[in-house]
C-alpha cells in the first residue's frame, strides 16, 4: 500500500477560505488549523494541507510544490498554463468586471478608448482590450481599485464584484463583465498516478456533497389510484420508492427532487392529491 500524501494548497485567508474548509470538513477531512501554523495534515486521509496566499497558489501547485490547491479561477486566467482546472466547486462566486463613474456616458466597449483602467488583474483585461480592438492603458495596482477613480487615478477599474455594493458605494457603476468566476480544484500537470488516485477519491467526495446540496429527499402520501400520475412527477434517480401505508387505499412515496425544480414540483404534487409532504436534506448522494 503506497504511503504517499497528496499536498493541498488553500488560502490562509480571503473570500476562499472559509468555503475551502467547510468542504473539506463536508467530505469527512479532520484536520488541525491554526491562524499561526501554514501546514497541517489529516489522520483520517492521505492529504497534506498549505495554507497560502491565494495569488501564490497556482505558482505553487505549477510547480509541483503542491498537488493540488483550491483557487478562484480568475486566478487561474490571470495565470494561464501554470495549471490544469481538476474539478469546479461551486462557492465563491463573483465576476470579473468593469466599471466607469456614475456619471460618466458608456457606450459599450469603445467607449474604453484612451481611458485609464485601473486593475490587479492585468493579462485577462489586457485579453479583453485586445479582443475588442480597444486602446487604453492599465494601471495595475494592489487593494482598493474601486477608489482609483475617485483620487484621479483612472478613468475606470476592472476589479472582481460580488453584490455590487462596494462599486456603489464609491461611486460607480459596473458597465461589462468580462469574465464569470468560481473556485476550482486545481492540479500540477503531470501528476503522479498514485496521487491521481487519491486526487479523484477527493473529487468523488467532493461530487457526493455537491450532488446532495443541488437535491431534496421528499417523501409524501399518495391516493393508490394516483401513483402512476404522481410518479411521473417523480423520476428521482432512477424512480420513487413505493411503500403501502396500514391504511389500505394510500402509500408513501419516496424520491428525490432537484433544488431548482423543487417548489414547481412540490405545486403539482398537491394538485395531484399527494399529502402529509416531508422535506429531508441530502448529506451524500452517491449516483
Amino acid at each position: 500500500m503506497s504511503d504517499k500524501r497528496l499536498r493541498l494548497a488553500l488560502q490562509s485567508a480571503g473570500r476562499l477560505s472559509e468555503g475551502s474548509l467547510q468542504l473539506l470538513n463536508q467530505v469527512g477531512i479532520r484536520f488541525q488549523k491554526s491562524s499561526k501554523r501554514l501546514y497541517s495534515s489529516s489522520d483520517n486521509f492521505p492529504l497534506d494541507l498549505y495554507f497560502l496566499r491565494d495569488d501564490d497558489i497556482p505558482r505553487y501547485v505549477g510547480d509541483g510544490v503542491a498537488d493540488i490547491g483550491v483557487v478562484g479561477e480568475n486566478v487561474v486566467v490571470e495565470q494561464p498554463g501554470l495549471v490544469d482546472i481538476t474539478h469546479r466547486l461551486g462557492f465563491g462566486r463573483c465576476r470579473l468586471s468593469i466599471a466607469v463613474r456614475r456619471s460618466d456616458p458608456y457606450d459599450g466597449p469603445d467607449s474604453l478608448t484612451g481611458k485609464h483602467i485601473a486593475t490587479t488583474y492585468p493579462n485577462t483585461l489586457k485579453r479583453f482590450l485586445d479582443e475588442h480592438g480597444i486602446e487604453a492603458s492599465v494601471h495595475q495596482i494592489s487593494g482598493s481599485v474601486e477608489i482609483a477613480p475617485g483620487i484621479g487615478l483612472a478613468d475606470a477599474v476592472c476589479d472582481l464584484v460580488s453584490t455590487g455594493s462596494t462599486l456603489l458605494s464609491n461611486g460607480l457603476r459596473e458597465v461589462e463583465t468580462i469574465l464569470h468566476s468560481e473556485a476550482v480544484l486545481v492540479s500540477t500537470p503531470n501528476l503522479d498516478p498514485e496521487l491521481v488516485t487519491l486526487r479523484d477519491e477527493l473529487v468523488f467526495r467532493i461530487g457526493a456533497v455537491q450532488a446532495a446540496s443541488n437535491h431534496k429527499y421528499i417523501l409524501l402520501n399518495v391516493p393508490n389510484d394516483r401513483i402512476a400520475e404522481v410518479s411521473a412527477m417523480l423520476p428521482g434517480m432512477k424512480s420513487p420508492t413505493v411503500v403501502p401505508l396500514q391504511e389500505g387505499a394510500w402509500s408513501s412515496l419516496h424520491s428525490v427532487v432537484k433544488e431548482d425544480d423543487f417548489w414547481e414540483v412540490i405545486d403539482r404534487l398537491r394538485d395531484a392529491g399527494a399529502e402529509g409532504i416531508l422535506v429531508v436534506p441530502i448529506e451524500k448522494m452517491i449516483r
